[in-house]
C-alpha cells in the first residue's frame, strides 16, 4: 500500500484495523522507552555484579545511545523506502535478540555491546512507530491516533521506573532486558497480520551510509575521550580519540553539505529559528540525561534504597508529565513558545539546585518530592512547546525530518552529558562505591546541570520570537515568529 493508497483506503481509527495498528506502535515504542526508563535504576546493581567501574556503567548507557543517535535518521529513511512495517518488524526483532542477550552477559565488555546493538534495533524501531501511524490513517483521524499512541506510550514510561526497580530487587537485573521478548513476541505477529504495509514512492538516491558512519564515528571518539580521561588522565588514550573525534565532525559536516541524499540536509539549518531550538535542545536535554542517570545512584549509593524504591521516586516527574502536558501545549498556542522556553528551564534548574538537599538522611516528602515537583512542572511547561516550536519553524513537507534531527540533537547531548558530565564533576572510576564522595561529586553535577538550563532559558528569551501575529509561515499555528520563508517541500524522514 503507497501512501497515497493509504490515504484513499481510510484506515480509521474506531475499525478493528485501526485498534491494532495502535497496538502494534505502543508495543514496539513502549519497548524501547521502558528499556531506557528501566535501565538506570539497574545499574548500581550491573556495577556489583559484574564488578564494573563507573566508566562500564557509563558505557551501559551510552553505548545505546551512541548507535540510537548515529542511526535513527538513516533508520527512518529506511523505512520510507523498503517498507515501515518490514523496517518496524526488523527493528523489533533485532532489539529483542539484542535484549537476549544483554540479559545474558557474563561480563560489562559484552553487556556494552549487546547495549550498542541494541541502539541499532531501536534506530530501525523507534522512527517505525508513528511513521505506521501517519502513513496508515485516514487523514482525519491521524491527530487521535498519535494522540492515543502518546498517552498509552507515557504509560509505559510512567511505569518504567517501578517495573525496573521492582525486577533489579525481584527476579535480578537481567530481566530488565528479558521482559523485551514478550513484548516483542507479542508485539511481532500482530504486525504482521493486522498492520497494512507503506512506503513512499517518491523516495530515491542512494542510503547516506558514509554520513551514518561518520557522525555515529564521531560521536564515539568523544564519548571515549570523555569517559576514559578520568583514569587515564591527558595520555594518548584520551588525546587521540578526542582530536579524532573532532576531526570525524568535520568530515561529517563537510559530506553531507555536498551529497545529493545526505542523511542531514544541512539547507534547514537556514531557517534561524529550527537552528535556534536545536540549540536549546542540547542543553535541555543534556540536563535532563545527566540528572537522570546520576540520580538514581544517589538515591542507592547515598540514601541507600532499594532499587524499587528509588524507582518510584522518579515518578512525580512523569506523572505530572502525562497529566499536564497537554495542556501546556494549548498554553504555548495561545502566548508563544517564548515565554514558556524560558520559564521551563529556569523551574528545572530550580529542581535541580533543590536535589542538592539530597544527601545522606534526606528524607522523601521533605527533600525529594519538593525538588522532583518542582522538576516535573519545569518539564511540563517547556517539553511540548519545544517539540510544538520545532515543527512549526519549517515547512509541513519537512515536519518528519525536523522531528528527527531534533530527537537525535537531544540524544547525542545526552550521550556527551553523561560521559562528560562525571569529568566535570569530579567523579573517579570507583566513587559510586564511595557514599560520601559521590554524594559531594552529585551536587557539584547538580550544579552544572542547573546551569545548562539556565542557558538552554537565555538563549530561548534571545531567540525565540514572541508570538506576533501575521509574521509566522502559512504552516505555523503556534506563533513562533519565523519570518524566513519556508523550505521547499523535501523528502521527510520516519518521525521518531
Amino acid at each position: 500500500m503507497s501512501d497515497s493508497a493509504a490515504d484513499a483506503g481510510a484506515v480509521r481509527l474506531g475499525t478493528p484495523v485501526g485498534r491494532w495498528v495502535v497496538l502494534t506502535a505502543v508495543l514496539g515504542s513502549g519497548m524501547a522507552m521502558l528499556d531506557s526508563t528501566v535501565v538506570n535504576v539497574a545499574l548500581p546493581h550491573i556495577g556489583k555484579d559484574l564488578d564494573a567501574d563507573l566508566g562500564a556503567l557509563q558505557w551501559t548507557v551510552n553505548a545505546y545511545m551512541l548507535t540510537l543517535a548515529g542511526l535513527i535518521l538513516l533508520g527512518g529513511s529506511l523505512g520510507d523506502r523498503y517498507g515501515r512495517r518490514r523496517v518496524f518488524v526488523t527493528g523489533t526483532v533485532w532489539f529483542a535478540l539484542a535484549s537476549l542477550l544483554c540479559g545474558l552477559a557474563p561480563d560489562a565488555g559484552i553487556l556494552i555491546a549487546a547495549r550498542a546493538l541494541q541502539g541499532v534495533g531501536g534506530a530501525l524501531l523507534t522512527p517505525g512507530s508513528l511513521a505506521l501511524i501517519q502513513a496508515v490513517f485516514h487523514p482525519d483521524d491521524r491527530a487521535g491516533a498519535v494522540g492515543a499512541w502518546s498517552g498509552l506510550g507515557g504509560v509505559a514510561s510512567a511505569v518504567g521506573p517501578f517495573v525496573g526497580g521492582w525486577l533489579v530487587d525481584g527476579p535480578g537485573w537481567r530481566w530488565v532486558f528479558l521482559i523485551n521478548l514478550p513484548l516483542a513476541a507479542v508485539c511481532v505477529p500482530v504486525a504482521l497480520k493486522h498492520v497494512p504495509e507503506t512506503r513512499d514512492p517518491s523516495a530515491h538516491g542512494r542510503f547516506d551510509v558514509l554520513g551514518a558512519a561518520l557522525g555515529a564515528l564521531a560521536l564515539a571518539a568523544v564519548t571515549y575521550a570523555l569517559i576514559a580521561a578520568p583514569d587515564k588522565g591527558a595520555s594518548p588514550w584520551v588525546i587521540v580519540p578526542g582530536v579524532a573525534g573532532v576531526l570525524l565532525g568535520v568530515a561529517f559536516v563537510y559530506v553531507e553539505r555536498r551529497r545529493a541524499n545526505p542523511m542531514l540536509p544541512l539547507e534547514i539549518f537556514r531557517v534561524r529559528q529550527f537552528s535556534a531550538i536545536n540549540v536549546v535542545t542540547v542543553f535541555v536535554y543534556a540536563a535532563f540525561s545527566g540528572f537522570f542517570f546520576l540520580s538514581v545512584l544517589q538515591l542507592q549509593v547515598v540514601l541507600g534504597w532499594s532499587a524499587l524504591e528509588a524507582g518510584t521516586a522518579l515518578l512525580p516527574t512523569t506523572v505530572l508529565m502525562l497529566m499536564l502536558s497537554a495542556r501546556s501545549g494549548r498554553v504555548a498556542q495561545r502566548v508563544g513558545a517564548r515565554l514558556p522556553l524560558t520559564v521551563g528551564p529556569l523551574l528545572c534548574a530550580a529542581g535541580l539546585l533543590l536535589m542538592t538537599r539530597v544527601g545522606a538522611g534526606a528524607r522523601y516528602w521533605t527533600d525529594v518530592l519538593p525538588a522532583l515537583v518542582v522538576l516535573g512542572l519545569g518539564m511540563v511547561v517547556l517539553v511540548a512547546p519545544l517539540t510544538a516550536t520545532v515543527l512549526a519553524s519549517v515547512d509541513v513537507a519537512r515536519a518528519g525530518l525536523a522531528s528527527g534531527i531534533n530527537n537525535a540533537a537531544a540524544r547525542a547531548a545526552g550521550l556527551i552529558a553523561v560521559a562528560a558530565l562525571p569529568l566535570a564533576a569530579g567523579m573517579g572510576p570507583d566513587v559510586y562505591r564511595d557514599p560520601a564522595a559521590f554524594s559531594a561529586a552529585f551536587d557539584r553535577a547538580m550544579l552544572l546541570c542547573a546551569g545548562a538550563l539556565l542557558v538552554g532559558a537565555a538563549l530561548a528569551w534571545g531567540t525565540v520570537r514572541a508570538p506576533e501575529r501575521g509574521v509566522c509561515h502559512p504552516e505555523c499555528e503556534y506563533h513562533c515568529g519565523v519570518t524566513a520563508p519556508p523550505l521547499d517541500p523535501g523528502e521527510a524522514l520516519g518521525e521518531p
